[in-house]
């Protein structure tokens, strides 16, 4: 036997505290009985990270040390300064949780602040004679000269053996039908062996693709070192083959460069959200958690989530699922909205951290880049915190050290398989050529930008950047009420109740949100201050739904043109997917994963074929955007509805045209007036338009709309009555509804029964529509039947 391993568990906790009154310690033992998240405990438990505490474990090693080189204590994770001592002597001190400070800990705009401290990854004991493997990590490589795959391998050891070790090592991928032999020595100590398997060319590698663009094809690979001594260490792994490019070339009819990601040889337009903590304890995020997420993330049409710096390196599983699901990641280091230090120990441990995480993550083919920080070029350039002028130069030469002498280098020694970027938003090469920070690295012309505007008319696209790139961008909503209920009482269900404005986190937020609703909807008017309550939740995701809406739609319609010398975006990651609390955020997916209206719009305006409608000059216009790599022959139906009537007033089919694959094209050119004119007595006021792809009848794309003024203004609009007969077939249940007249914003909502629907936040415009719920666990008709609920914009008046 060369090697134990004992985990350890059931740790005693004492708290050492700072002021320990009687009371104090009373109240302390009441409050621990509740949710961390219930009301406002993130207040009452700041006392938690102000005080010190000891972790301790009594326990027998269950073998005799003394048959064994060598004994560690191994801690995966220690959050975040602590002190390690054994038998009360001290064997080790730690300082940064990534193997630095998460900063979200100590709140956001969208999050509490509960800086946890301790024992958050596993803790084991392990013994080995001879030598053992610490790391083991590979990267997919593709010769392009000799068009063929190869598989650089990288496996760290500790020998302990006064002796060298021999061996060899087998590497087998049998689908691939390659089984390569490697003979081996290790001198006494730290070692690395690195091996090159070559994949025969004349082998077919299936290639990994992202979601909508084709399959995750993975091999199974074993790699067995059998070393002197009749030592045998065995690691499985699956390898993903694929190859990312980030192109940044010239553009015809516009000064700066491309900023966009080939896939294979293939350009793909990122289609995403940001990622953030699941939650602020993290032993809470379960297997379960992390693939109900990201299954909303491709459910909703998605192939890109942005992991944000100021957050954590997520645990394997996620990146494994990223994989397994054809979710591509940006990877943010963590750094994120702050100045770092740049001295030897600070570096000494930020150099440490990246290092491994390399080494633990760039094995998964999902991350396609790597980012130094977030916002930390912006911050400096655009001089956040208020840096004198004569200053400057010292803190850019202290952000160079950090980013580009010390991230960017380890990234270029450890990492060959995917671009690194110094931050986001950045220039790109252009901020390279500035000297790694640019005058504007927000710029539309090079790079990724971040754009935030509460006050603007987002209905508006000419608003927004016609950047290369988004890769942040959002508004804010409310989570629904049956979210919120669990973790407030009814002293707190109004929208300027303390519990309201302690959860919103965004400067003004509040005021924000009802001020964007109100530029295109009637506020809720109920004398019941519940049900104004629900209105209003409701009222702002309509909002934030129709707004991401209409930005998102901007950028994706605008990946093929160059309009003022602005355009050919490939990106749109809106902010955010995913909440850490029950609170108003920027995401679309609520605490626990329900989803928000934003979230079944993105399953829309995400959609592989997408018609896009918008004005300009008073011309109405209809974009087809494809995301398909072929072409496809097919129609454009253009209806308009009055509001007052379930039939169209009139209806056109276009001849058949050829939708190119990859491309954003115009399909439809009108002038306002004359699409009014044509369709009888129409007003702007009066009437709806809606439009669809279709080929030989059959559906291609979701029904996309139009609003022709604001709902506000809207005339003929009356209260719809919408009933639902719900039944089920297999483990699905079907909502077959009707409605008594046009319905905008149609939400179904079943309270805290987990699921999601097919459709949700719709406009009806037929008398009849049949809708799916997915439950995600097991529940009944009845339970849906008694929980269901139907709002629809008029019910809010």
């Amino acid at each position: 036997m060369s090697k134990a391993e004992w985990d350890t568990d059931q740790w005693k906790t004492e708290n050492y505290i700072n002021d320990s009154t009687e009371a104090q310690s009373k109240q302390k033992e009441q409050k621990s009985s509740e949710d961390s998240y219930y009301r406002f405990n993130d207040l009452n438990y700041r006392w938690v990270s102000l005080d010190n505490w000891t972790y301790s474990k009594e326990f027998k090693i269950p073998f005799e040390i003394s048959k064994w080189q060598k004994v560690n204590l191994i801690l995966e994770g220690v959050d975040t300064v602590s002190k390690i001592l054994f038998n009360e002597v001290t064997i080790g001190e730690t300082d940064n949780m990534f193997n630095r400070y998460e900063q979200c800990s100590f709140s956001w705009d969208w999050g509490p602040s509960f800086p946890t401290q301790g024992i958050w990854k596993d803790v084991r004991i392990e013994a080995y004679n001879i030598c053992h493997l610490n790391y083991f990590t590979f990267s997919p490589i593709y010769d392009k000269s000799a068009q063929e795959w190869n598989l650089e391998i990288e496996s760290t050891f500790d020998v302990v053996s006064s002796k060298p070790v021999g061996g060899q090592v087998i590497v087998a991928i049998p689908k691939l039908q390659t089984q390569q032999t490697y003979s081996i020595e290790l001198q006494p100590g730290k070692r690395i062996v690195e091996l090159f398997v070559n994949i025969s060319k004349n082998i077919t590698v299936e290639t990994w693709w992202p979601h909508g663009h084709g399959n995750q094809t993975g091999y199974n690979m074993t790699v067995l070192f059998e070393l002197d001594g009749g030592l045998n260490i065995e690691k499985s792994a699956k390898v993903y083959f694929r190859t990312v490019e980030l192109i940044e070339e010239p553009i015809k009819g516009s000064p700066g460069l491309s900023f966009y990601f080939k896939i294979n040889g293939f350009p793909i337009f990122l289609k995403g959200s940001n990622w953030i903590p699941a939650d602020s304890f993290q032993d809470r995020v379960t297997s379960e958690l992390l693939r109900l997420l990201l299954q909303s993330v491709v459910d909703a049409n998605m192939n890109t989530l942005r992991v944000w710096g100021g957050g954590i390196y997520e645990q394997d599983e996620f990146y494994e699922l990223c994989d397994e699901l054809g979710i591509m990641v940006w990877q943010d280091f963590m750094f994120a909205c702050a100045l770092y230090p740049t001295d030897q120990g600070f570096l000494d441990s930020v150099t440490a951290e990246v290092a491994y995480q390399i080494k633990r993550l760039k094995s998964h083919p999902s991350i396609i880049i790597w980012s130094g920080n977030n916002e930390n070029e912006e911050a400096l350039m655009m001089n956040w915190y208020h840096i004198s002028f004569t200053d400057r130069p010292i803190y850019i030469k202290d952000y160079v050290t950090l980013y580009v002498k010390n991230i960017r280098e380890l990234v270029l020694a450890g990492d060959k398989s995917r671009p690194f970027i110094t931050s986001s938003p950045t220039n790109g090469a252009e901020t390279v050529a500035e000297g790694w920070v640019s005058q504007n690295p927000n710029s539309n012309y090079f790079g990724d930008v971040h754009f935030y505007d509460y006050i603007s008319d987002c209905w508006n696209w000419k608003v927004f950047p016609k950047a290369r790139f988004a890769s942040e961008y959002g508004y804010q909503s409310w989570p629904s009420f049956s979210t919120l209920e669990k973790v407030s009482s009814t002293e707190d269900w109004s929208f300027n109740s303390k519990f309201s404005l302690h959860r919103q986190h965004h400067e003004g937020g509040n005021k924000q949100m009802l001020y964007q609703a109100g530029l295109h909807f009637k506020l809720p008017q109920s004398t019941d201050p519940l049900r104004t309550f629900k209105d209003t939740i409701y009222l702002t995701q309509v909002m934030q739904a129709q707004c991401v809406k209409t930005e998102t739609e901007f950028y994706r319609r605008s990946r093929s043109e160059i309009v003022d010398q602005q355009g050919h975006t490939m990106g749109a990651l809106y902010w955010q997917l995913n909440d850490i609390w029950q609170a108003p955020s920027w995401a679309s997916l609520e605490y626990g994963g329900k989803w928000k209206m934003l979230h079944y719009f993105a399953q829309n305006f995400f959609a592989p074929l997408l018609p896009v409608g918008f004005e300009n000059e008073n011309t109405f216009y209809i974009y087809g955007v494809s995301d398909l790599h072929s072409d496809y022959s097919m129609t454009l139906t253009v209806r308009v509805h009055t509001w007052s009537s379930l039939e169209p007033v009139c209806s056109h089919v276009t001849e058949h045209f050829v939708m190119k694959g990859g491309e954003a094209v115009c399909l439809y050119e009108e002038p306002v007036s004359e699409l009014l004119r044509r369709c009888g007595n129409c007003t702007r006021e009066s009437c709806v338009v809606s439009f669809y792809l279709s080929a030989d009848h059959e559906l291609l794309s979701p029904t996309n709309y139009h609003f022709l003024s604001s709902p506000k203004e809207a005339v003929g609009l009356c209260k719809a009555q919408i009933t639902a007969i719900i039944s089920q077939q297999g483990d699905i249940f079907v909502f077959d509804l009707e409605t008594s007249a046009v319905a905008p914003f149609v939400w179904l909502d079943v309270g805290s029964i987990p699921g999601r629907f097919s459709d949700n936040g719709f406009l009806m415009t037929e008398k009849t529509r049949t809708i799916l719920f997915y439950p995600w666990e097991p529940t009944s008709k009845n339970e849906l039947e008694q929980s269901f609920h139907v709002t629809s914009l008029t019910d809010i008046y």
